[in-house]
């Protein structure tokens, strides 16, 4: 079944965000519902949450976004505890429906109940997955994370330090992990730190987030990154960590720095807004162009933007305010509908841009789809040049750690020059930032992240079979597998 990709989502899709809490005595649902909202950039598909009374677990979850899918408050009256785990998801390849949504429990025969939420994607799901069948292992869904959850429910051990110790270094790909049990919290980082996961102190508690934002939402203070390959396992004894897999190198994702994360979150010691704000000013330094007038693609454009005004000199101003009330919508439009998506969602101030020589900055370009449009927008609006500035290089490869990026053929970067791309969106001039911009925007040294988007250089070994349907440049038909990953 093909899926439609709105315009106003021509942009890369991280899958999900995960947020766990110790902290007895406390309101640990209601804590843990403020920080999915702090995360629900990161996934808007699904939404859910586990919570632990000392006997059992109990989770509602749910499609849609966590303020619908805990929009009764009975829901939240039964989530009574002093530990739980949040969940919003954004589905890759996996389907977007109830049975593949999270946090997913399992009956473990030695541990009891353990839920876990999961952002990334292992690349070895297919291996693993085809190892259990043979064992009788029979799956629910079409998700990685079910994968990960049945080799932990088959791996023996008295506790959850044990099944950890012997079980993760089975896995391969990207993931960070949150775990919880009757009495206890865990967190677990890839080896290579692909997906962000901290450790914040809120009184007596603690917390797991995938990012910082969620802390501040709920008032903990941030005490530090969890490290590639850690297991952090919180509960009455206090705060454990030990390393389940030796990290050698770090790989993390460079689109959390670009994209993903929120610019009020901070990553590896670095402010995501400032870092954003440097990529704008390098662009700048790199291409500039005679213009009355920056404006950003609101909003993942506008730290860029603000760097770029700042280092060319040339004003900034909102010339396009984004609708704040338009959603994920899963129909499947007319075509004239398509084309009025961009509309829905943004709206031009034409004082701003009438008559003007416009540079507009944003921070990639996938499929092209809203860059074209908006260039459209502009023009409309009165703009009589149209600069388009990127606030990162041009995207090659496809993902396969869990963005939804899916195959070269829908990336308008492969096989264009820069003028050739220029000319498909309709810009009068067209630039990206160069890697070593990128590179110096950030302040870490190239070889701490993840490029293969950009390079095609993966840090991790990919199977044959996920490589050839990526990596095709024309369609092809083949049967769908069995189970598909998408946590």
């Amino acid at each position: 079944m093909s899926h439609y990709t709105p315009a106003h989502e021509d942009k890369p899709h991280d899958e999900c965000g995960i947020f766990g809490i110790y902290a007895p005595g406390q309101e640990v649902a209601n804590i843990t519902y403020f920080g999915l909202y702090a995360l629900q950039h990161r996934g808007q598909e699904s939404a859910g949450i586990t919570v632990s009374d000392g006997r059992k677990l109990n989770t509602v979850k749910d499609v849609g976004l966590v303020a619908q899918v805990f929009d009764d408050p009975t829901k939240m009256a039964a989530l009574r505890g002093d530990l739980a785990l949040g969940h919003t998801r954004y589905s890759t390849t996996g389907s977007n429906k109830l049975a593949n949504t999270q946090p997913m429990v399992y009956e473990h025969p030695q541990i009891g109940p353990i839920a876990m939420g999961h952002n990334g994607n292992l690349t070895n799901y297919r291996q693993l997955r085809d190892e259990l069948e043979e064992k009788g292992v029979v799956f629910d869904t079409s998700s990685d994370t079910e994968v990960i959850l049945r080799l932990i429910g088959q791996t023996p051990g008295p506790d959850l330090k044990t099944v950890l110790r012997r079980s993760l270094p089975r896995l391969e790909g990207a993931y960070s992990l949150v775990f919880i049990t009757r009495d206890s919290v865990a967190g677990v980082r890839d080896q290579l730190g692909f997906r962000p996961l901290c450790l914040g102190r809120m009184g007596e508690g603690w917390v797991l987030a995938s990012e910082t934002c969620a802390l501040d939402t709920v008032r903990a203070k941030f005490e530090r990154e969890i490290d590639p390959g850690e297991v952090v396992i919180i509960n009455k004894d206090g705060v454990e960590s030990f390393i389940a897999q030796i990290s050698l190198r770090k790989a993390a994702c460079m689109f959390e720095f670009i994209y993903f994360a929120r610019p009020d979150s901070q990553m590896m010691g670095k402010n995501l807004y400032e870092a954003r704000r440097r990529m704008g000013r390098e662009l700048a330094r790199q291409m500039p162009t005679e213009a009355d007038v920056v404006i950003s693609l609101p909003d993942s454009g506008t730290p860029a933007a603000h760097g770029f005004a700042e280092e060319s000199g040339i004003p900034i101003r909102e010339g396009l305010i984004k609708s704040r009330y338009i959603t994920r919508t899963f129909i499947q439009p007319s075509q004239s509908l398509r084309e009025a998506g961009i509309r829905l969602k943004f709206n031009p101030v034409r004082p701003v841009l009438e008559g003007k020589r416009v540079v507009i900055v944003d921070d990639s370009i996938v499929r092209g789809n809203t860059s074209r449009q908006i260039v459209e927008l502009l023009r409309w609006a009165g703009a009589t040049e149209v600069h388009m500035r990127i606030a990162s290089p041009p995207l090659h490869y496809p993902c396969f750690m869990g963005i939804a990026i899916g195959s070269k053929k829908e990336l308008i970067a492969v096989g264009r020059t820069e003028a050739e791309i220029c000319e498909v969106i309709g810009a009068d001039t067209l630039a990206y930032l160069h890697m070593d911009g990128l590179v110096k925007a950030v302040g870490h040294t190239i070889d701490n992240f993840c490029l293969a988007c950009f390079d095609g250089e993966y840090p991790v070994s990919v199977p044959v079979q996920l490589e050839m349907d990526k990596l095709a440049l024309e369609p092809k038909v083949r049967a769908q597998p069995a189970g598909r990953p998408g946590a």
